[in-house]
């Protein structure tokens, strides 16, 4: 049987591994090389590794980016800067000798959640993912909407609060930051896991900061809610796996929807099926969107 042989290009590392069309599997990792030449020499090496076990029918690629599929190039700007600017497809597939698929890690990571995941059974869907920032996917009537800019789905850049923007208040890493500057600590001190287990342990400053951060998190998210309107709200990333997230942030979604009597639905808030593999198997099921033409 053939399958996709997948990579995600991260910042400090590029994992890889083999999705056979269910499940995916060898999965493994490289540091993220300095120079284009070392990436594809290391990309390479992997492929001739899997080449010679399994049958391999493409490639596809979770990056950083604007991924620019009609130019064939990744725009913006990303912790790689070398991987931006140029024919990157064509490259790669002059590498594998093999059809090659890109798409941002954010656009990824929601499609494995649309296509396999938490939001397979709904058509209209919100994908947030939470990490040092916000990111995230949309989709509308099972497809992808990237917008007229490519930047459908960048949630981070919504103000929440004067110039603050949802990045820079609503995730746990930028509430553990506060929340060490407010010691005046360095920022290293203290993790996202570290406050919330402070405020657990009756520290005064760790729980309002706790509380903001539930607070500029359902905002967000409401903001998202009454403006695209999604069936669903999938989120993802590290805290998704924060016990206890989805009460917190219903309760506060609750209040205001009551506050200003929105009382025809409740949002529905859903957590992500896939974590740490969720890039890599959103790669592959862009592979196969694409291959489809559900997708461009």
């Amino acid at each position: 049987m053939m399958g996709i042989l997948v990579f995600d290009f991260g910042g400090s590392a590029v994992k890889y591994g083999y999705w056979n069309g269910q499940a995916l599997e060898d999965t493994s990792q490289f540091p993220t090389p300095k120079t284009w030449e070392e990436m594809k020499a290391h990309l390479k090496r992997v492929f001739q590794t899997f080449v010679k076990q399994k049958a391999i029918e493409g490639v596809a690629i979770s990056a950083p980016g604007v991924v620019n599929q009609e130019k064939q190039l990744i725009e913006g700007i990303s912790a790689i800067p070398y991987i931006h600017g140029f024919n990157i497809f064509h490259e790669l597939e002059e590498l594998f000798h093999l059809p090659v698929t890109i798409e941002n890690d954010a656009n990824c990571a929601g499609m494995a959640e649309y296509y396999e995941g938490a939001a397979k059974e709904y058509q209209h869907v919100a994908f947030v993912v939470l990490g040092t920032g916000v990111g995230g996917a949309i989709f509308t009537q099972g497809q992808l909407n990237k917008g007229a800019h490519l930047y459908g789905g960048e949630f981070g850049l919504m103000f929440l609060e004067g110039n603050q923007t949802f990045s820079k208040l609503g995730t746990a890493v930028q509430m553990a930051w506060r929340y060490c500057d407010r010691l005046g600590v360095s920022r290293t001190t203290y993790s996202g896991k570290e406050v919330f287990e402070r405020a657990e342990q009756g520290d005064e400053l760790a729980k309002e900061e706790v509380d903001n951060f539930y607070n500029y998190l359902t905002k967000g998210l409401f903001s998202i809610q009454f403006s695209i309107d999604p069936e669903v709200i999938v989120i993802g990333g590290g805290i998704s796996a924060k016990a206890g997230l989805l009460t917190e942030i219903n309760q506060r979604m609750k209040q205001l929807t009551t506050d200003l009597e929105l009382n025809d639905f409740d949002p529905k808030i859903l957590l992500c099926d896939y974590r740490n593999d969720a890039n890599l198997i959103g790669a592959a099921a862009n592979f196969t969107a694409q291959r489809e033409g559900l997708v461009q």
